[in-house]
């Protein structure tokens, strides 16, 4: 009885607190990567930050807990004969195999997740014509893609985070709260040495070099790692710039070589902007997914069973 009692305990928990392990490859390419569930859905968004407002998600969702790694990105791509590069990071503290993935342009970051999604069967996220590793995207047809989002398939389990998505994870909590920086803070958190073990969003001074995406610091209230100091992150989002395949995107969050800015940087209002093919040795991405049908029904049926137990006793 008392097992039981836990395992409906733990099914009946919130949303908010869960989270989900992914694994992909096999053999020597197998890697895994650990979400956060992102609950609270239907939240206000944020007034106080850029745009104003954001962060308001109708839907459950799941971030990368940490940052996308060089080892993830270097197995993908030689599994699939995706021919993706890296910035070598020799002059930066090296290439650590758990470093962030670096030196990724936002095309090269999508089609690493147009892998992840056909290692599971499911849709690519984007849809790639041509087959060269920084070519651009071109949208999804009408019904290919659900809402106002023609960059993303509707069939795809991972995917770059949208602006709002990412957004939530970073600046907001369970509770509804807004906050100014990535760590359930407003105030402003301290530099700190290269991956210093608990250190505050591992921001270093610039010259040095970018913490082990586990060993990055600070939590956001949904408990996501460092989404402020490591390395500035792709957005979904995308703009049309000059010619019908050239697209800018979103990045957020700083770097470790920001230096004497990088509050600014981690803040709420700071965003900034790149071509998609860009490759900076301080930009990098995280993924985001949609719950599996299987275990999202899984996690509401064993809170209902949970509450249900509950109100018997009162009863």
């Amino acid at each position: 009885m008392v097992r039981l009692l836990a395992v409906l305990v733990l099914a009946g928990a919130s949303v908010d607190a869960q989270t989900v392990t992914q694994v992909f490859g096999s053999g020597a390419y197998s890697f895994s990567m650990e979400f956060v569930t992102i609950g609270s859905p239907g939240n206000a968004g944020d007034t106080t930050g850029l745009p104003s407002p954001a962060g308001s998600v109708p839907y459950v969702y799941n971030l990368g807990k940490y940052e996308v790694s060089r080892d993830m990105v270097l197995k993908a791509s030689t599994a699939g004969g995706l021919g993706l590069t890296l910035q070598d990071m020799t002059s930066y503290g090296g290439n650590g195999a758990n470093r962030p993935a670096t030196g990724i342009s936002w095309n090269e970051a999508a089609r690493f997740v147009n892998w992840l999604n056909a290692t599971k069967g499911y849709a690519p996220a984007y849809n790639f014509t041509t087959s060269g590793p920084n070519d651009y995207m071109s949208v999804w047809a009408a019904g290919q893609y659900s809402g106002s989002n023609p960059y993303r398939h509707k069939n795809a389990l991972f995917f770059l985070p949208s602006v709002d998505e990412w957004y939530k994870a970073a600046y907001g909590s369970p509770s509804g709260a807004w906050f100014n920086y990535p760590n359930g803070s407003d105030i402003k958190p301290a530099m700190v040495s290269n991956g210093s073990t608990g250190a505050v969003y591992g921001m270093d001074f610039p010259g040095s070099s970018p913490a082990d995406i586990s060993d990055a610091g600070g939590l956001s209230a949904f408990g996501t790692m460092a989404q402020g100091g490591n390395a500035w992150e792709w957005m979904e989002n995308l703009a049309a710039t000059v010619g019908s395949d050239a697209w800018i995107g979103e990045i957020r969050g700083g770097s470790w070589q920001t230096g004497g800015t990088i509050h600014d940087n981690l803040a709420s209002h700071n965003r900034d902007a790149w071509l998609a093919n860009t490759e900076f040795s301080d930009l990098g991405f995280r993924v985001a997914m949609v719950p599996e049908p299987s275990s999202l029904s899984l996690l509401f049926a064993g809170g209902a069973a949970f509450a249900a137990a509950r109100r018997r006793k009162l009863d």
